[in-house]
């Protein structure tokens, strides 16, 4: 996977350009998974830029020092195995994709990341919303997730300014839900005897059932650009 958010190419490099990091700054990312954000968010302010991936997950910050070190900033980000909620150093430009449980819940989400945010500093913050009235079924599994409107109308609450409002389109959702599936395919597909492999397809089946009867449609992935004001 690229990265764990349902999310193409061309619309991170949209949401990075209106992150706007200024050279010679510090980018922190919270909830960083292996960093792939991160890295490009780094790479594109300039030499001088620095980064800071936070993430409880030790195998994925081996993988983002990896991949930094492939990329030549290994000098330059540096990955701390570390709850996001528990980050108390704030930096000029902030990222948090996915990651807003680390706080309790979305909403609850954004304001300590107001606080870690530098005056006059901007956040790019990406999670769940619903996009349209969910069923039971939906609500059930997303318990914590909130309509788009709610999502925004917090942000304004807590002194965020929205910069930025774009939401996932299907084809990123459907790119995401079969990139997540597609290794664990392959291996059911390479280990048919496998004691494991029945499990495994189970799992599968139910997921991609799940997605298919359950979400697709009716649960968004919200981006906003915010910016703290000076």
């Amino acid at each position: 996977m690229r990265w764990n958010t349902p999310l193409s190419e061309e619309h991170a490099e949209l949401l990075l350009s209106r992150l706007a990091v200024e050279p010679g700054s510090t980018v922190l990312d919270l909830g960083c998974g292996w960093g792939e954000l991160l890295l490009r968010a780094v790479a594109g302010g300039g030499p001088d830029t620095q980064g800071v991936g936070v993430d409880s997950d030790q195998e994925l910050l081996r993988r983002g020092e990896t991949l930094a070190a492939e990329r030549g900033l290994g000098d330059r980000v540096r990955f701390v195995c570390e709850p996001a909620g528990d980050w108390t150093n704030a930096a000029a430009s902030v990222i948090c994709v996915g990651a807003s449980q680390a706080w309790g819940d979305v909403v609850d989400a954004l304001e300590p990341l107001y606080r870690l945010t530098l005056p006059g500093g901007r956040l790019l913050f990406g999670d769940g919303c619903w996009e349209q009235p969910p069923t039971e079924a939906a609500a059930a599994i997303f318990t914590t997730v909130p309509p788009l409107s709610t999502l925004v109308e917090r942000a304004q609450a807590v002194g965020w300014r929205v910069l930025s409002l774009t939401t996932a389109d299907q084809r990123e959702w459907d790119d995401f839900e079969s990139t997540w599936r597609a290794g664990r395919e392959e291996w059911v597909l390479a280990n048919p005897s496998h004691p494991g492999a029945a499990d495994e397809r189970r799992l599968l089946e139910e997921r991609l059932a799940e997605y298919l009867d359950v979400y697709r449609g009716v649960l968004g992935f919200a981006y906003l650009v915010l910016a703290r004001q000076g």
